[in-house]
């Protein structure tokens, strides 16, 4: 077994298991931001795990930057996306009391 293979599915592997404890956490929090959090850290750590490792198996291909692509998309929207939720949930309330510190959003017409 060469030492690349061995590389890439530790990535793959752990980056699914990421992915994995993200979907699970989704489903288990109580409210949308816990889910918000959920959905975005460990899921875009897991995703470009697995692209490593893919990019790995992959080394010396053409489609490589396809999936450079693919993760710099992930980067840039996820957080957009969370923060988006975010704001969208505040406005609703729909998160446990007590569980913000500091509301910067009080005065704010939204």
């Amino acid at each position: 077994m060469n030492l690349w293979h061995l590389a890439s599915g530790v990535l793959i592997l752990s980056g699914a298991t990421l992915a994995l404890t993200a979907s699970i956490a989704i489903v288990r929090f109580p409210d949308t931001l816990s889910r918000m959090h959920a959905a975005t850290k460990p899921q875009v750590v897991g995703l470009i795990l697995v692209l490593e490792g893919v990019a790995i198996q992959l080394r010396g291909h053409g489609n490589i930057w396809l999936l450079v692509l693919v993760g710099l998309f992930t980067l840039l929207t996820a957080p957009v996306i969370a923060h988006l939720i975010g704001r969208t949930a505040y406005r609703e309330q729909r998160y446990r009391d007590g569980l913000l510190r500091l509301n910067e959003l009080r005065d704010d017409t939204l």
